[in-house]
């Protein structure tokens, strides 16, 4: 039975801004309803809910977007292309037409499983980042076994796609490094230490459970902001 905290903003009920960030809230709330009757996500927000951490994913991106798209660990592969591309606005067009990433799906839910698997092979994530993207593909059957498949191809081929890939995500073991981490995502292992699994950042689930913790409607958001006890970068205070 669906909580009253869950019904309470439907896609019919949710304000201009909450529309505009969800860009389609109905598919939003289909996306949610599939999660929580599958169970296997112990917090799954209401459509309100995940419009605050949508907020919060824009405020990344204004203000922490050094966290995106970058690595502190290994080197810019040695290519002209990827040495060119290790500009990240120079990147973003050949993301958009790889269609690695979509720029107004912060939550991924709007994303299906294709769109998924190539922004994992096209645009670069770094350190355990592979978690969200690899806990959302879990829960499609079939989904991780297909991505294994496809990365394999990245490293065992040789031609003009593979090498463009390769600079695509800019540095050097990407692909490696997500193909290991592919291997535990299907042994039930998304690599992720206990710092990890509470970051909204790195895992799904804990996206989830973050958007969960918020005000259940803009009336309550409004009353715990005017209080001075609500944050978009860090939720409730």
């Amino acid at each position: 039975m669906t909580s009253p905290s869950e019904t309470a903003v439907r896609a019919h009920g949710l304000p201009l801004v909450a529309r505009l960030l969800l860009v389609d809230p109905a598919r939003i709330d289909a996306a949610l309803a599939r999660i929580r009757d599958a169970g296997t996500l112990p917090h799954v927000p209401n459509a309100w809910q995940l419009t605050l951490g949508i907020a919060r994913m824009w405020h990344r991106v204004v203000f922490r977007s050094g966290t995106i798209g970058t690595c502190h660990e290994d080197a810019v592969r040695p290519t002209v292309r990827a040495r060119i591309l290790q500009f990240r606005p120079l990147r973003f067009p050949f993301l958009l037409r790889e269609r690695a990433v979509a720029p107004l799906d912060f939550s991924g839910l709007l994303s299906g499983r294709e769109r998924v698997i190539r922004h994992l092979l096209g645009a670069h994530h770094d350190a355990n980042q592979f978690a969200y993207d690899l806990e959302m593909l879990a829960l499609e059957p079939g989904a991780l076994e297909e991505l294994r498949g496809r990365v394999a191809s990245v490293l065992d081929e040789d031609t003009p796609r593979t090498r463009f890939l390769r600079d695509l995500v800019v540095y050097q073991r990407y692909h490696e490094h997500l193909a290991s981490a592919v291997e535990r995502a299907l042994a039930g292992d998304f690599g992720l230490s206990e710092r990890d699994r509470e970051d909204p950042d790195i895992s799904f689930a804990a996206y989830l459970g973050w958007c969960a913790r918020q005000p259940a409607t803009p009336r309550a958001t409004w009353v715990e902001l005017v209080a001075g006890r609500y944050s978009v970068a860090e939720g409730l205070c």
